[in-house]
């Protein structure tokens, strides 16, 4: 059974429909022709834009040139009421001064240190997981929330403002979507953005909690009684050319793009692989057997994980978190003997590349052992960019190759989970590749099954 995808729109469409497509779900307003294309042009009365899928041109607007396509303004305009100035959405000297004070939190050997609250948050998703029809993206974005919290800050998701910021968040990501109508037309600054009064409401209330966790931590880093976890790492690191740390306002803007990237996009990936591993039993069976190696929490298990991590890869494959990103082109270009004008917006999607039918082998299918394959290196060097890459590569991304497999072992070791016949899942974008209607998946006890 092939995984789903979404239904993709005729050729030609007007703008008007173009909008209303896209405001509803990104995936299912694109063409066909996309799955095969190097390049593709699309003409709005406003700019113009280029998706682009042909490797050279990703790896000269992500690698060798990335200074000259920043990052359009036009998905900051949806984002902003959430995310301020932080790190997703600023360029420059700005952007660069955040990723030196932010990157040293994410080195390696502070992974390690965070591994326990992986492996607690890991416990307790086994724990609150129950039998019967259960809707795993919500089970799955529980989870991921409580990794971040638990790394971020030192509290379980059950702490009172976690929890609170878990509930409003999860009413912001249904309401926002990627773009909205800023996007489309050239609105002056004074007037307003386009955003729904919900999401301006729910954003400011996580915003108001963010920054009371955000203030406290400032005090006891003063006070000296602050734990070692990445939020302590990161207020008290200095810029190296400046020595200069985050004041509490930008530290405010740097945790909404963690919880969005860190919750909002762990949970989507887990989701969906829990999804391919009912379609795919006999996969699942594998990844539950290599999933014994999970004895205890050091650190050292993870290089065990290696059908699990295969597994969770081939899900960002199928199903990438972020299915499109937009750069903008600082000056003219020409890409396949095509004028790009100034302005221009350089439209680059996972989604597209990964199922790419030029690029890759059986594009559609689930084949986790493919990354063993002549073709499954190439493409992963060439064509897979689950967490962009280039010099703006996700700085999570390691934190999210050992957070997803070991999460996915551990669920598996202990849970069996089935397909249920006529609820399979139709994939929709809203901030992320979410299920239209959920994903619900039967659930039985191993001892049990």
């Amino acid at each position: 059974m092939i995984p789903p995808k979404p239904k993709s729109r005729p050729d030609r469409v007007s703008l008007w429909r173009y909008m209303r497509l896209f405001r509803q779900d990104i995936l299912s307003a694109q063409p066909a022709r996309l799955y095969r294309a190097w390049m593709a042009e699309f003409k709005t009365p406003f700019f113009r834009s280029f998706m682009v899928n042909e490797p050279a041109l990703l790896d000269l607007v992500l690698k060798t040139r990335p200074d000259d396509f920043p990052k359009s303004d036009r998905i900051g305009e949806g984002l902003r009421p959430l995310l301020g100035d932080s790190v997703f959405l600023t360029n420059g000297e700005t952007w660069k001064r955040q990723r030196r004070i932010i990157d040293p939190a994410f080195e390696g050997g502070r992974l390690r240190d965070t591994f326990p609250a992986m492996w607690a948050a890991a416990e307790a998703a086994c724990a609150r997981m129950v039998a019967g029809e259960v809707e795993v993206e919500e089970q799955m974005s529980h989870a991921a929330a409580d990794v971040i919290f638990r790394t971020l800050f030192s509290i379980p998701i059950e702490h009172e403002v976690a929890a609170e910021v878990f509930t409003q968040f999860r009413d912001y990501q249904r309401t926002q979507p990627i773009l909205n109508l800023a996007a489309f037309l050239p609105l002056p600054r004074f007037l307003p953005r386009g955003h729904r009064r919900k999401t301006r409401e729910t954003a400011k209330a996580i915003r108001g909690l963010i920054t009371r966790l955000t203030a406290e931590r400032m005090a006891d880093i003063e006070a000296g009684t602050a734990p070692d976890d990445l939020a302590t790492k990161i207020m008290t690191t200095a810029d190296p050319l400046t020595g200069q740390t985050f004041s509490t306002g930008e530290m405010v803007d740097q945790v909404a793009i963690f919880f969005l990237a860190g919750h909002e996009t762990s949970a989507s990936a887990l989701a969906w692989t829990l999804y391919l591993m009912a379609l795919y039993p006999e996969w699942q069976d594998r990844v539950a057997e290599e999933a014994r190696a999970l004895e205890n929490t050091d650190f050292s298990v993870t290089s065990k994980l290696k059908l699990s991590r295969d597994v969770f890869r081939e899900a960002l494959r199928l199903y990438p978190p972020v299915p499109m990103m937009v750069r903008e082109a600082a000056c003219p270009e020409r890409f396949r003997n095509r004028d790009v004008p100034k302005g221009a917006q350089i439209v680059l999607s996972p989604w597209h590349l990964h199922r790419h039918e030029r690029l890759w082998d059986n594009p559609d299918g689930f084949d986790p052992a493919r990354w063993h394959t002549e073709n499954g290196k190439k493409c992963q060097r060439e064509a897979y960019i689950p967490f962009s890459t280039g010099s703006r590569v996700c700085t999570g991304a390691g934190f999210a190759m050992v957070e997803g497999p070991l999460l996915l072992s551990m669920l598996l070791k202990r849970y069996r989970f089935e397909r249920i016949e006529g609820k399979d899942p139709v994939p929709v974008a809203f901030l992320t590749v979410r299920a239209k209607d959920g994903i619900h998946l039967r659930v039985t006890p191993r001892q049990e099954a």
